[in-house]
């Protein structure tokens, strides 16, 4: 057969899937050997900035259908998940913007944020009440890790009493870390005697290389020796308060400040920076480090032979230290990625969805990265940061989930914490075809795929260790949101334009 003809006649049968039972020499072999091992999965998450101060108080049944989407781990009478099952949810400790209003010099008022310290220096902790609502609401379905992270001081102890920073420089005073790390402690506290939450991590800087000056949103920059000034001190103060909190560092804004300069001196080279022994603002001996680094995604994730060699980089200074982790702590499509596909804009479709599974994708297995964690869970923007989209709307309105919801579902609905990432190989190239396989403390082994282009493929999983494996698939498409679908037949045919878990049963 010539080789148009073979092309052509491979398609047919692919697009014809379903009708009969097709010949397993066609489809990509995927072996999937639970051996070879990986790093442990430790959460995947979202954060509640800005929108969940206004919709955690919307009308009951909305807040509520809102939350399910986000946490639950349910399924419908069909086998239909009715959630993502986010094992990790991100509460912004606010500075007290929104308690400035309009002279806080943040325009948009869903950017400012209340704070539980008063100007008195007492606390008010009936304060950040939508938000309260979601951390009550994701306890309550079952969310096992909570995360808490401050973008700015509070405005009583900053140099410029602002939650933003003014000409680039930083906005806080060595003389107020103590007062800072006492307003993180004491704000845990009393959350978690508020509501019942107790956090397992605090993040206490947020992307300090940049210059956060221009009254976004709430933001300071911090040089390194600054950030480990703040988290010996919060140490400290956690020890005093008996919180088993760990600390998180350092939510870098971009992933090559983790291994380099990167053009701010004093901010990369943040490993080595605070996990090298010999350097001036070591942290490893802190009690309640978690001895893990944080880093963003942003303006790295085109091309893809680019961001793939910047996670290589970030895997190869994380092997110089002893057992150092990497979080990817936070994402939404930013800028213009090369020409790949703009921020600008919401979609709701599947290629924001698609491109984002090829990172979550690119993070897990050329970065190891043991944590995935989006940025706005609920955006009420014309913009790609959102798993579900609101009217902006402060007592109530419409909300939509976007595919991007789904398709970081196909991953955190299904590889719980303490999954292990197992070795996965393919008999042939198909460059459109991303596949990563896990096995989840029960023993039982998912595998996402990723099928990036237009052409349906066929794929054959096997996996070293059994003879036979049973799968159930769960299918984000154009039409689909984690649709389940017994599998009866061999090959399996994976859509064109899918994300595709395959769940052992």
């Amino acid at each position: 057969m010539k080789p148009i003809l073979y092309v052509l006649a491979l398609f047919c049968w692919l697009t014809s899937y379903g009708q009969k039972e097709k010949p397993l020499d066609l489809a990509v072999q995927i072996v999937i050997n639970p051996s070879v091992t990986h790093q442990t999965i430790e959460h995947f998450g979202a954060s509640d900035a800005w929108s969940c101060q206004f919709v955690g108080q919307w009308p009951d049944a909305k807040r509520n259908a809102i939350a399910d989407l986000l946490f639950s781990r349910e399924m419908s009478s069909n086998g239909q998940p009715k959630g993502i099952g986010l094992s990790l949810w991100r509460f912004n400790l606010g500075a007290g913007t929104t308690e400035q209003g309009t002279n806080s010099g943040i325009k948009d008022e869903w950017r400012r944020a209340e704070s539980f310290l008063r100007p008195d220096g007492t606390y008010d902790w009936d304060k950040q009440a939508g938000q309260r609502w979601f951390l009550e609401a994701a306890k309550q379905r079952g969310v096992p890790y909570f995360l808490a992270f401050p973008n700015s001081p509070p405005v009583s102890f900053t140099t410029n009493s602002k939650g933003f920073a003014t000409n680039k420089t930083p906005n806080l005073s060595p003389e107020r870390y103590d007062d800072f790390a006492d307003f993180m402690a004491k704000s845990l506290k009393g959350i978690q005697e508020k509501t019942g939450v107790s956090f397992n991590y605090i993040s206490p800087v947020n992307e300090p290389q940049w210059d956060w000056s221009d009254g976004g949103q709430e933001g300071t920059p911090f040089y390194n020796q600054q950030i480990a000034g703040i988290s010996r001190a919060l140490n400290k103060a956690l020890v005093n308060a008996k919180l088993s909190t760990q600390i998180n560092v350092a939510e870098a804004g971009q992933l090559e400040f983790l291994y380099s300069e990167h053009g701010r001196a004093g901010k990369g080279n943040q490993i080595q920076a605070f996990f090298d022994k010999n350097s001036p603002d070591y942290l490893g001996d802190l009690s309640q480090l978690t001895r893990a680094i944080s880093g963003h995604s942003y303006f790295t994730s085109s091309p893809y032979d680019k961001a793939v060699n910047v996670r290589k980089q970030v895997m190869t200074e994380l092997n110089k230290q002893q057992a150092l982790r990497y979080w990817m702590s936070e994402y939404c499509i930013l800028g213009d990625n090369g020409g790949e596909i703009n921020g600008s804009g919401k979609d709701l479709g599947m290629s924001s969805a698609l491109y984002v599974a090829k990172l979550i994708h690119n993070d897990l297995t050329n970065a190891n990265a043991t944590a995935w964690h989006w940025w706005l869970a609920i955006s009420p923007y014309n913009y790609k940061d959102g798993l579900i989209y609101i009217d902006k709307n402060k007592t109530d309105g419409n909300f939509q989930p976007s595919k991007m919801l789904w398709a970081l579902g196909n991953y955190s609905r299904f590889i719980r914490p303490g999954a292990v990432r197992v070795d996965v190989t393919l008999n042939q190239t198909n460059q459109a075809l991303y596949v990563s396989s896990y096995k989840n403390t029960d023993g039982r082994l998912v595998t996402v795929l990723v099928n990036a282009s237009d052409i349906p493929v066929a794929i054959q999983p096997n996996v070293t260790s059994k003879k036979r494996t049973r799968w159930e698939a769960f299918t984000t498409s154009e039409s689909e949101d984690l649709h389940p679908t017994s599998i009866s037949s061999k090959p399996l045919i994976i859509k064109g334009k899918s994300i595709v878990t395959l769940t052992e049963k």
